[in-house]
């Protein structure tokens, strides 16, 4: 095997190794900042929502209020979970892939009501009132989920629909009923806001990010492994050729020829002119020889 190609394969054993180690660190790198990307959009996502439910309930519902008391027709614009999930509504036409619900213990509209793994949620912001974020993972049928979970605390305002049924406004009971979401407490914990998207979506970008990386490093290797071998040609091959070259002839018994050229002070240069030195003692010890 020739010098190059052992040393390109050594080039390419010791690089390889070091890209692939390089790349399983990285993946999982990659893998939890996608996640924390994931997360972080989430968490915006979750302040719309939230920012929209204070909008609705300090500046939509009470100019509403007095048109759903004289109209006797429930107005669900008054609601700030609806104006949460509708702002998120229109979210989803950008990002797809993320889901909003506000889960709830005991919702006037059945719709809203928890999930068992979404009252686990709701049980741990009841048990632990200082907590005001949970992340975590679980199971589906689509797969891994991912979601963020926010508590939703009763404020003195939502009594007026969630206190005493008596006491709701009639629109409410005659589309609700009256045997759902009432009897709430100021500052309960009632449900949790919950921002989910599947772990596809994370393992996507960090798949992608991954596959760039991963080109860049294999082209970074490329090139580095090209000039590696010019720089290598030029400063040991060719000298060594031309020094074995003339080795040969010498040995064959041609002692006309010319002597290796000698630039610079390195390794090479050296046994190049220890080489000349050598080649010209044995043409003098011929000479000599031959003389006699």
């Amino acid at each position: 095997m020739r010098l190059l190609a052992k040393f390109n394969l050594l080039l390419i054993v010791v690089f390889g190794s070091g890209i692939g180690v390089a790349a399983y660190i990285a993946h999982g790198f990659l893998v939890q900042n996608a996640r924390n990307q994931v997360i972080q959009q989430a968490r915006l996502m979750m302040g719309a929502a939230g920012g929209m439910r204070t909008y609705t309930s300090k500046q939509i519902g009470p100019l509403l209020d007095s048109r759903q008391y004289h109209t006797g027709r429930f107005i669900p614009q008054t609601v700030p979970a609806y104006g949460a999930t509708e702002v998120f509504s229109y979210l989803r036409k950008a990002y797809p892939a993320y889901t909003y619900k506000e889960a709830t213990l005991n919702p006037t509209n059945l719709r809203d009501r928890a999930t068992d793994w979404e009252t686990d949620v709701i049980q741990m912001f009841r048990n632990h009132k200082s907590r005001t974020e949970i992340i975590g993972q679980r199971n589906t049928p689509e797969g891994e989920s991912l979601f963020l979970a926010h508590p939703i605390e009763a404020a003195p305002s939502c009594l007026q629909c969630h206190g005493r049924p008596n006491r709701a406004p009639a629109a409410v009971i005659r589309v609700y009923g009256r045997d759902n979401g009432f009897d709430w407490k100021t500052g309960e914990i009632v449900g949790a806001q919950i921002v989910s998207v599947p772990m596809s979506v994370p393992i996507t970008i960090a798949n992608h990010a991954f596959r760039t990386l991963v080109l860049s490093l294999a082209g970074v290797f490329i090139i580095t492994l090209i000039l590696l071998d010019l720089g290598l040609v030029a400063i040991v091959i060719r000298p060594v050729t031309r020094l074995s070259g003339m080795a040969d002839e010498i040995s064959k018994g041609n002692l006309n020829v010319p002597e290796l050229p000698v630039k610079g002070a390195d390794e090479i240069s050296q046994l190049a002119r220890s080489f000349n030195r050598m080649y010209r003692s044995l043409v003098k010890a011929i000479q000599m020889l031959d003389s006699q």
